[in-house]
């Protein structure tokens, strides 16, 4: 471990327990929304209106975080995030009108948004950051998997408004613990700029860590003007809208073109997800074991996406098709938290926490865009066009990621997340 950059465990241990919460808060969405239709007496293309909502307070908050960090410091930047968070929940807890309640899902939106950046400039900025990064996120998959049946349990015995209310409370001591812990640590890693990036490759070449105009202002337009940047953006774009489209339309595919029964599907469908979050624990440490870098993790991720999807396109046996999905997942775990671990040379060790903040905020037009094009393109072709359409976004990732190296550095292997 670096002298000059402390990790001390605390902090990291609130980090991991709040993307738990972020996890479960995604995770009971499609279980509250039965209850809500029902609330309200809308169909679901109205309350469809409460995910746009969402992603744009999700997307302002990718665009802020950044300037929140420079400005507050890590500790109080998460704290806005988890005000916004909390204010958030506190008021869907009171049943508000639909109005409102789309309303509010843009400061839910915001707030989660700021939670999630700051997180992962924080970890990005430390000694064996793509493992911590791949844990960080795997515990977002733990929390998505406990999330239904939580809610599921909840619903038998109160109404919706109150898991609101219990996810925003539980916000409170998890963010105070950050901010406690993380201003013993000194210097904030996220917010002091330091030699060169902590997250496996080498800086890039456009890396400024002393003297960088944004430091005084215009943090989001120097980091647009970095190809990298804009290039990262839009594969994690492409490589949510992929994870989205799987885990929305696997289900629908399965039964409807693969013919498997509904017990079957779901299981099947619970394995990607359970695949996903298994692939970040496990992945990184290897890659970190062998000596890999995060370029090569994330190439070797990638050709496993493209592979396992191949595969489930190919060979329509159901055992195959259960292999299929839990590989698919497995392979694209650690990819979005990598990239998260490399942004930090994709503009500069000051620029990073505008850079994470961009590329988290871009990935949730990916994650609206391409799971819509595929269910519109179904309606007309058939859900038969699933594996090809990933099939295509797999490659479009691989095409991109090549593109995105080309701006950095030769890259150092990873570090383990223990050294």
């Amino acid at each position: 471990m670096s002298a000059s950059v402390p990790r001390p465990a605390a902090p990291i241990v609130f980090a991991y327990a709040t993307f738990v919460l972020v996890g479960l808060s995604a995770g009971v969405g499609g279980v509250l929304l039965p209850a809500q239709i029902g609330d309200y007496g809308l169909d679901k293309a109205t309350i469809g209106v409460t995910f746009f909502a969402f992603s744009a307070g999700f997307l302002l908050a990718g665009s802020t975080a950044g300037a929140l960090i420079h400005r507050l410091g890590t500790g109080a930047a998460l704290g806005a995030g988890g005000l916004a968070f909390v204010a958030g929940g506190l008021y869907t807890a009171t049943r508000p009108s639909f109005a409102a309640l789309v309303a509010v899902q843009i400061v839910a939106g915001y707030g989660t948004g700021v939670l999630e950046s700051v997180l992962n400039a924080h970890l990005a900025a430390l000694p064996g950051s793509t493992t911590l990064l791949n844990w960080l996120h795997a515990f977002f998959g733990v929390g998505a998997l406990a999330g239904p049946p939580l809610a599921t349990w909840m619903l038998g015995f109160t109404a919706w408004t109150s898991v609101c209310l219990v996810l925003a409370l539980a916000c409170v001591p998890l963010v105070a613990g950050f901010y406690l812990t993380s201003r013993a640590a000194t210097p904030d890693p996220s917010a002091v700029p330091v030699a060169a990036p902590a997250a496996g490759p080498a800086a890039g070449p456009a890396v400024d860590t002393v003297a960088d105009p944004a430091a005084d202002g215009g943090l989001l337009r120097s980091a647009v003007r970095r190809p990298a940047v804009l290039l990262g953006a839009v594969f994690l774009a492409v490589y949510v809208g992929l994870e989205i489209s799987v885990g929305n339309w696997g289900f629908s595919f399965l039964v409807g073109e693969r013919g498997h029964g509904d017990l079957l599907a779901g299981y099947t469908v619970s394995g990607y997800w359970l695949g996903l979050t298994l692939g970040r624990f496990v992945l990184s440490p290897l890659a970190a074991r062998l000596r890999w870098t995060a370029t090569r993790l994330t190439f070797a991720c990638l050709f496993g996406v493209t592979s396992a999807t191949a595969l489930l396109w190919a060979a329509p046996v159901t055992a195959v098709a259960v292999v299929a999905f839990a590989l698919l997942g497995f392979f694209l775990g650690p990819i979005f938290p990598t990239t998260m671990a490399v942004a930090p040379s994709f503009a500069g060790q000051r620029l990073a926490p505008t850079t994470i903040g961009l590329l988290n905020g871009g990935s949730v037009l990916g994650g609206a865009l391409f799971p819509f094009l595929a269910g519109a393109i179904a309606d007309r072709a058939g859900i038969w066009i699933l594996p090809p359409f990933v099939v295509v976004l797999a490659l479009t990732q691989l095409v991109i990621w090549w593109r995105t190296v080309q701006h950095l550095a030769a890259p150092a292997p990873l570090a383990a997340a223990g050294h």
